[in-house]
């Protein structure tokens, strides 16, 4: 039994930690750079989308919901949606 709990606690505390340092952003999008998979918002706040992720799903002018991280001196996002 303990030798479950451990891997299952390592996990939830990893889960943890990714959780605290993700950062949301709400804007409009400003401009869109499918070659180099970044969108920069109005604010100039400039961010890297994984290659999974389908930019040309979005327009400039829309408001979008930003998830990111900062990795390597790079806004990362884990997430982008239409913002509400």
């Amino acid at each position: 039994m303990r030798k479950s709990a451990f891997p299952a606690a390592a996990v939830a505390l990893l889960a943890a930690i990714s959780a605290a340092n993700a950062a949301n952003a709400v804007g409009v999008i400003k401009s869109i750079d499918a070659a180099k998979d970044m969108i920069t918002l109005d604010n100039g706040s400039s961010y890297s989308a994984p290659s999974t992720m389908k930019l040309s799903d979005f327009k400039v002018g829309q408001n979008v919901d930003v998830t990111y991280s900062l990795s390597n001196g790079k806004m990362e996002i884990s997430a982008l949606k239409p913002a509400t």
